[in-house]
């Protein structure tokens, strides 16, 4: 039977772009043919645009190895981990102790039913792993005041299941998966952002981390793309060294805002300027019939 549910995220994920899908769809190219996302995440800007019916093909990937176990499990298992999530009490006893499992001993359906129970009743919905890459954030939701738990979404699982059957899953390096793109492809990467303060510790979503080095050969990427002819944008913070790294005459910077609710200091969140970057040239028309919620 045809899935009418439209797809939308179904891990929660520290920098989703939910909040900025009106600003990202305003810049898509008007034509393009394969979708790369390196940066996967929660994957709101693929959904939304496959909602809008502009994905053809998609190359979706992450150097995050349980994330992207989790994608393909959800595409090509969605009943199978649905099971299992209807069986995890939202407690806080059941949730310490899943945690504590070595993912590796399990199998791909429960290494991702795993990973949605933890990101869905986690603090704050942070997922973060410390310097041996192990999952560490506490938990964050009240015990038994769930009638359907807040991992079980049967009619979104499986519009999820049915949209990323267009896209082949990769687990590697924005530097291997973007060798592949060719002209006329777009590209949309969003790597975990420059720390905006020294003073700001960024969460990790790798235990290797995301520094300058890794920042500086993505620009580099995004320049030999450029010069390939493949469209490419970028998110990244409003910080001085972003604007100095995409100095150049291939990008153009916009300053957009997002409403943010994860900060180390409380009293700055909310409404928080971030940085979108494009090589090719954008009209940001307010197109909001073709934006969709």
């Amino acid at each position: 039977m045809k899935v009418r549910v439209r797809p939308r995220p179904f891990l929660t994920w520290v920098g989703g772009k939910t909040q900025l899908l009106e600003e990202l769809v305003q810049r898509t190219p008007a034509r393009f043919e394969v979708y790369y996302e390196p940066f996967l995440g929660g994957g709101a800007l693929f959904f939304c645009l496959y909602r809008l019916g502009k994905i053809k093909r998609a190359v979706l990937s992450d150097v995050n190895v349980e994330l992207v176990d989790t994608y393909i499990a959800v595409r090509d298992y969605a009943d199978e981990v649905l099971r299992l999530l209807y069986e995890f009490p939202c407690e806080k006893g059941f949730y310490y102790q899943l945690r504590d499992r070595d993912p590796w001993s399990m199998s791909l359906v429960e290494r991702a039913a795993r990973m949605i129970y933890l990101t869905k009743t986690c603090y704050n919905g942070v997922y973060r792993v410390n310097r041996k890459g192990k999952f560490n954030v506490p938990f964050g939701r009240p015990d038994g005041r769930h009638v359907v738990p807040p991992y079980v979404d049967v009619e979104n699982f499986r519009a999820v299941s049915e949209a990323l059957r267009c896209a082949e899953i990769l687990c590697t390096s924005f530097e291997v998966v973007l060798e592949r793109a060719e002209a006329g492809d777009w590209v949309y990467c969003d790597p975990p952002y420059v720390p905006v303060a020294k003073c700001i510790t960024p969460t990790l979503y790798t235990a290797s981390g995301f520094g300058m080095a890794k920042q500086e050969r993505l620009r580099d990427m995004c320049v030999e793309l450029t010069k390939r002819n493949v469209y490419v944008m970028v998110s990244n913070s409003d910080a001085e060294v972003v604007y100095n790294l995409y100095a150049l005459p291939y990008f153009t910077i916009d300053k957009v805002y997002a409403n943010r609710t994860i900060n180390v200091d409380t009293t700055n969140r909310g409404k928080v300027a971030e940085v979108i970057i494009t090589n090719y040239p954008v009209k940001c028309l307010k197109q909001l019939s073709l934006y969709e919620e």
